[in-house]
């Protein structure tokens, strides 16, 4: 077949079919600024309403995705394409997209779940894979998670899902554990009568249940003591923390020794 003969046949399908594609073009041009603008508005709706912070990233994503698909079958039929061939292909299509992305699907199961049984929230201090951070956003596959420098961990679903994790906020409060160490021959009652006056001094540290203070060890170095206190979840670290210093401090005005490692080297001339 000859360029001549080529030419026409070529400017017969781009009039038949030019007109659907520029119209399908522009379809799908406008159709992804609609998309953008209801899910913008979508998400307005949701801020609005006393809607679970976790839900909304979520729910906008599902929503945008679902009217990007519409829009798709929508361009499809402009374009002339039956919607029974269409089924079809899309069954293929999903078949073997289904095989490719089977971690993605394991990832949009895990963010169901994640959403269903709540076991975080946004705004949860939550130690998983290996991470410690407060929960930023939880999408359709993945969580975020900010860390205390400020990183931004970003944690597939599935994984999430399916393994153990352990969330810091979910109690209202928690138990302080600490372990102070007095020097062999210091006076026990006196170490234990500080550790006490300096708890009650503390408004942060309940009264109920009472502090537990114990000794737990005969070190090699020190006699040690086992400290218990329960505080608000969100004073825990501080609590922590200032215990330390005070301990510290109060310990050598007392006479109190705190111990460490050393080590006595004797040396014998013949």
């Amino acid at each position: 077949m000859t360029p001549e003969d080529l030419m026409p046949k070529i400017l017969d399908l781009i009039f038949a079919y030019g007109p659907k594609l520029v119209g399908a073009i522009l379809v799908l041009i406008v159709g992804f600024w609609v998309v953008k603008a209801l899910s913008r508005g979508f998400k307005k709706l949701l801020n609005a309403r006393d809607i679970d912070a976790s839900l909304k990233p979520f729910l906008v994503s599902l929503v945008s995705m679902l009217l990007k698909v519409v829009l798709v079958i929508s361009v499809l039929t402009t374009l002339g394409i039956e919607m029974t061939s269409l089924v079809a292909i899309l069954g293929a299509a999903g078949l073997a997209i289904g095989m490719a992305l089977s971690g993605t699907l394991q990832n949009f199961a895990g963010g169901v779940m994640i959403l269903l049984f709540k076991p975080f929230k946004v705004g949860d201090v939550l130690e998983a894979q290996g991470y410690l951070g407060s929960v930023h956003a939880i999408h359709i596959f993945n969580t975020i998670i900010k860390t205390g420098d400020n990183k931004t961990i970003i944690i597939p679903n599935g994984n999430l899902s399916n393994s153990s994790m352990t969330n810091y906020t979910t109690e209202s409060k928690r138990r302080v554990d600490w372990t102070f160490g007095i020097g062999y021959g210091d006076d026990v009652d006196k170490a234990r009568s500080v550790i006490k006056r300096l708890a009650d001094e503390d408004d942060r540290i309940h009264k109920e249940p009472e502090i537990f203070i114990a000794v737990s060890a005969l070190a090699d170095s020190s006699v040690n003591f086992a400290v218990r206190a329960w505080v608000d979840t969100a004073n825990y670290w501080p609590v922590h923390f200032d215990m330390n210093e005070k301990i510290y401090k109060t310990f050598a005005k007392e006479g109190l020794n705190i111990p460490f490692p050393q080590m006595d080297v004797h040396v014998h001339k013949d």
